[in-house]
């Protein structure tokens, strides 16, 4: 896939695109399943398969104390909309000046000047242009004026819940990660840097890895604070772990931020850059203990806790092999 932030750097001109225009945090299954659509009606004409996004996300443009917090920041966004097996995607910059431009001439000058495009697939909400004046009726009527042509996608919903960026960061605040990830098609997870700690919880309680706290003018979503059940990816592998997304009361109030207890540690020591959390399931409220030793022992029996259900899991993961 080509990545591109603006159409100069393009390595050959387009001749015919599908397009699909959204934001995509956190690249759920109703996106996938859009860019699904998109490939499909692609690789049947012989054109490109293309997606346009916009960093920052608009409403940190227009909005900014209404910005939602981000479920994928773009590097791991782009890495996503590869995997669905997109051609193109065009990372556009979203400015004041950009947010001016009227339905028609975005319509004229993304759509059909830049992106040659033959057919645009969006999902039922998508509003564009100034002041959101654009919607998918107005632009059925361009496009038809223009030559191209317009595919409504319905939302998606599973089990009575709708599939969308905003349910998934709701889940998330209310701890409920397991049906977060089920609307993600994927584990909800968080990505960083390694940070060293305050050395507490190797000296005290047990030795943990640190997320390093996101960054202020782009802030993630957490799952509500607590102690959670989860694979942590460090170096290409992944640790059976219990994780705690909190300040460390006992010890004093901290930054909020996420570590993990990686539950196969054995020299205590893991020589990578980078981690990544998966949350399986919360396990209880952050608490504040009376001393280190107190708190030691709960975190082992949240380990106990974590290992049965990492068995149960592999348990299950066993029968159904055998079943297929």
């Amino acid at each position: 896939m080509q990545v591109i932030r603006d159409i100069s750097e393009l390595r050959e001109p387009l001749s015919s695109t599908v397009v699909t225009i959204g934001n995509f945090d956190g690249v759920h299954l109703g996106h996938r399943r859009l860019f699904g659509r998109v490939l499909a009606r692609a690789r049947a004409a012989g054109w490109t398969a293309a997606v346009l996004t916009f960093d920052p996300h608009p409403s940190r443009v227009l909005a900014p104390e209404r910005a939602p917090k981000l479920l994928t920041p773009l590097p791991e966004k782009a890495r996503l909309i590869e995997a669905a097996g997109i051609d193109l995607l065009w990372v556009l910059r979203f400015t004041p000046d950009f947010s001016r431009l009227s339905p028609a001439e975005f319509v004229d000058r993304v759509l059909v000047r830049d992106l040659r495009t033959r057919c645009v697939i969006v999902g039922p909400n998508f509003r564009f242009g100034h002041r959101h004046a654009g919607d998918v009726h107005l632009l059925s009527e361009l496009g038809r004026a223009a030559g191209f042509e317009v595919e409504e996608e319905e939302a998606l919903v599973m089990r009575g819940q709708m599939v969308s960026s905003t349910r998934i960061r709701e889940l998330a605040e209310l701890g409920r990660v397991h049906l977060a990830g089920r609307l993600l098609g994927r584990p909800f997870s968080v990505a960083g840097a390694i940070v060293p700690g305050a050395g507490i919880g190797r000296a005290q309680t047990v030795p943990t890895l640190n997320l390093a706290p996101p960054d202020p003018r782009f802030p993630r979503q957490l799952p509500k604070p607590g102690v959670y059940v989860t694979l942590t990816r460090v170096a290409g592998a992944e640790h059976e772990s219990v994780s705690n997304v909190g300040r460390k009361p006992t010890f004093g109030e901290h930054e909020l931020g996420v570590e993990s207890f990686l539950l196969d540690y054995r020299d205590g020591r893991i020589e990578a850059e980078e981690m990544e959390v998966q949350f399986l399931h919360r396990l209880r409220d952050e608490r504040k203990f009376p001393d280190a030793a107190a708190l030691k022992a709960q975190i082992l029996k949240d380990a106990q806790r974590s290992l049965g259900l990492f068995r149960r899991l592999r348990r299950l993961q066993d029968q159904l092999a055998e079943g297929s």
